[in-house]
């Protein structure tokens, strides 16, 4: 009997669209290590933001469970961490600016950087918003 090896997708389009597909190129297991971590994190990052098939959308929130189990279990949220400090650093980390989360939100660009420089608050709707694209709880928006 042979195996099949997968590939591992490098951008959204070679993503498998069903979940017995995607399991084959990375299982839904426990995480263990940062390696696996890092792993979980780049699958993460290709399909979030995409409209996604039903498959893909189980696959994408058991895989963000797994992530944010380990995650909290070996890099709990400090919280002296502001919500405002949280919101800088996921936008860093996904490489996106003031003109991209007006974009994300809805709202007029200059919004985005009021938002970003404190002069604003974000609303529930927006808090709702940042926690689908990014996967996250939304007490981390809520931290003084």
């Amino acid at each position: 009997m042979t195996k099949t090896i997968y590939k591992k997708p490098v951008k959204y389009e070679d993503i498998p669209k069903t979940y017995r597909a995607l399991m084959a190129i990375h299982s839904l297991r426990p995480i263990h290590d940062d390696v696996e971590l890092d792993d979980a994190t780049e699958i993460i990052d290709m399909m979030a933001g995409h409209a996604l098939n039903a498959d893909q959308e189980d696959y994408l929130d058991a895989l963000s469970t797994l992530v944010e189990a380990y995650e909290t279990k070996h890099y709990p949220i400090e919280p002296k961490v502001s919500g405002l400090d949280a919101l800088r650093a996921l936008l860093g980390d996904h490489g996106m600016g003031a003109s991209d989360l007006a974009r994300l939100l809805g709202v007029h660009r200059s919004l985005g950087s009021k938002i970003l420089r404190g002069e604003r608050e974000l609303s529930k709707d927006h808090i709702r918003k940042l926690c689908d694209r990014f996967k996250v709880s939304a007490d981390l928006f809520l931290q003084p």
